[in-house]
Order: C-alpha cells, then sequence, then structure tokens
C-alpha cells in the first residue's frame, strides 16, 4: 500500500498550486512519495451496489472497502451508486444535495429530472452520491421486482445512472484520473467518456476502468437501446458493433471496448468476454484473493 501523501493541494478556478503551475489541473499527476513513479491521486468509484445501504453482495462489498482502502492509501475519492427504491432515507441519513438536482435528462425525447442525494460511512470518512429519480428508482427494487421480474426500463435506468454521474461530476468541478466502474449498470460509462463528454474539463484526461462481475441480466435490452442511449454529439457509429438481441454479454463488450483496462472480478467471468479484452488490447487484472484485491487495484490505476 502506498504510503499517505504529504503533498498540500490547493484547488482554485480549475489550477493546482505546485511547483509547475504552467500545468493545467486535468493534466496534473502527484507522485507517489519518495518515488519517482506517477500515482493517479483522484479515483472516481461508481458501483451498482454498497453496502450497508443495500444487502451484502460481492459487488456491494466491494464497493463498499476498495473506496476506503484507496483513500486510505493516500487517494482522493468519490462514490456514486444508484438510490434503489427500498434503501431508507432515513435510516441512512440520506439528504437531497438542491445545488447538484434539478437538471433533466433526455431520454427518448422524454425528460426525467435529476435528483442527487448524499450520505455519509462516519467511520470511513467517507461520502456517498446517490443517483434518484421518481420514474426510475422510487418505489422500486434493483434490477427486478418483488416477484423476481427484470424491469422493462432496465435500459433507460442505465442510461440514466450512467448520464446522471457524469453530470454531476460536472458540477462539483472535479477531475478524476481514473474512474473505476462496477456493475453492468455502469456499463455506459467508457462508452461516454470517449464520446459525448471527451472534451468535459473534467474527464478530458480521465482513463476507464471496468470490472467485470458474474452477475448478469437475463432479458435482453430494448431493441431501441442504442438509439436511446445517444446524446450531445454522439453517432451511431459508435454502437454499430453492439449485435442484438441486446445482451449482457454484448452490453459488456461495449463497455470493455471504450474501456483503458479491464479488471476480472470473478474467476467464473465467460471466456468470450476475456478473449474479446485481448483481442483488443486491454490491460487485463485477473481476479485477485481478497486480502489482495485493493493493493492491485490501486497498482493497476498507476499503470495510466
Amino acid at each position: 500500500m502506498f504510503n499517505k501523501l504529504k503533498t498540500t493541494t490547493l484547488f482554485l478556478t480549475q489550477v493546482c498550486v505546485s511547483s509547475d503551475f504552467s500545468v493545467p489541473l486535468h493534466s496534473r499527476r502527484l507522485y507517489s512519495h519518495g518515488t519517482n513513479k506517477m500515482k493517479a491521486n483522484r479515483i472516481l468509484f461508481i458501483t451498482q451496489e454498497i453496502t450497508p445501504f443495500v444487502p451484502e453482495s460481492e459487488i456491494a462489498n466491494i464497493g463498499r472497502t476498495l473506496p476506503q482502502e484507496t483513500q486510505e492509501s493516500g487517494r482522493e475519492i468519490r462514490i456514486f451508486t444508484p438510490k434503489w427504491g427500498f434503501i431508507n432515507e432515513r435510516r441512512n441519513q440520506l439528504h437531497e444535495v438542491i445545488r447538484l438536482s434539478g437538471m433533466n435528462l433526455i431520454i427518448d425525447d422524454t425528460d426525467h429530472p435529476l435528483i442527487i442525494k448524499v450520505a455519509s460511512l462516519q467511520a470511513a470518512r467517507m461520502q456517498v452520491y446517490f443517483i434518484d429519480n421518481d420514474d426510475y428508482f422510487q418505489n422500486r427494487l434493483m434490477t427486478v421486482d418483488a416477484d423476481g421480474n427484470e424491469y422493462s426500463d432496465n435500459d433507460e435506468r442505465t442510461i440514466f445512472f450512467a448520464r446522471g454521474v457524469l453530470e454531476t461530476v460536472k458540477k462539483l468541478r472535479w477531475c478524476p484520473e481514473v474512474i473505476h466502474c462496477h456493475g453492468w449498470i455502469s456499463a455506459l460509462v467508457p462508452l461516454y467518456i470517449k464520446s459525448a463528454y471527451r472534451e468535459e474539463p473534467s474527464f478530458r484526461d480521465s482513463k476507464v476502468v471496468f470490472s467485470l462481475y458474474d452477475t448478469n441480466f437475463n432479458n435482453p435490452l430494448d431493441e431501441n437501446f442504442t438509439k436511446k442511449l445517444l446524446c450531445k454529439d454522439m453517432v451511431e457509429s459508435l454502437v454499430d458493433s453492439v449485435n442484438t438481441p441486446i445482451t449482457y454479454e454484448e452490453l459488456a463488450k461495449l463497455a470493455i471496448k471504450y474501456s483503458d483496462g479491464v479488471i476480472l472480478n470473478s474467476p467464473n467471468i465467460p471466456e468470450s468476454l476475456i478473449a474479446y479484452a485481448n483481442e483488443l488490447g486491454k490491460p487485463i487484472l485477473p481476479n485477485q484473493e481478497a486480502e489482495n484485491y485493493a493493493k492491485a487495484c490501486n497498482e493497476f490505476y498507476d499503470k495510466f
């Protein structure tokens, strides 16, 4: 693990005060203390689940422990997750952040208000940002309903979540050097970073890491998914490689294609996805033992 940095950084109108005043904030990289190795200092975690707000699972547990260990290694972090409808706001002390809420995201010619909420994990000194919307998340479970049926608009929920996170990070005027995505609901983030948001100051130099899990969905996404996800100046050729029906594997391949690196978070990842990542020459971090996982991820971030 890395020693905590002893560098004091002052953020002022997108300028980072250091010995080199000519380098803009989005290009500035810090070094590991006592070495010449560049360190990815700002890590954005976008996760489908995180404990204790949802029941324990592989994704939820990693969503909780990895950011904490990353922060304890001397890095600056932000965490975003969906505000699933069963999350108890009063018990978990969620509150709306008015200055970040209020934007409308247009999906399939319909306006959907973006609501941002936040809660603290006081023991870990971390804040968690929640993406919320009355249509997509309020009074609903995660990806399936009480009878185990997948929601028919999971495609739009995926679009809304990815765009909601990126629009909120823009408002925070924060520039992540590495974006680590967990779970298929975050699978559009790599595409958006490399297309619709490529010129945004917050993301101009961001690298994206996508974690593959063995949790997926069973029913194909809506056949118009690739048209619905287009926004800003995106063109249809960006998603020409997506085959129909749009299965979990097709969505995962789209995420891999536009990611800078891939992490295998399960020993049971389909060989076809690993082969696809290798075919594209993507750096791959193999599945790790739990006690070494955070250290391996942080070292993987620094490769970019």
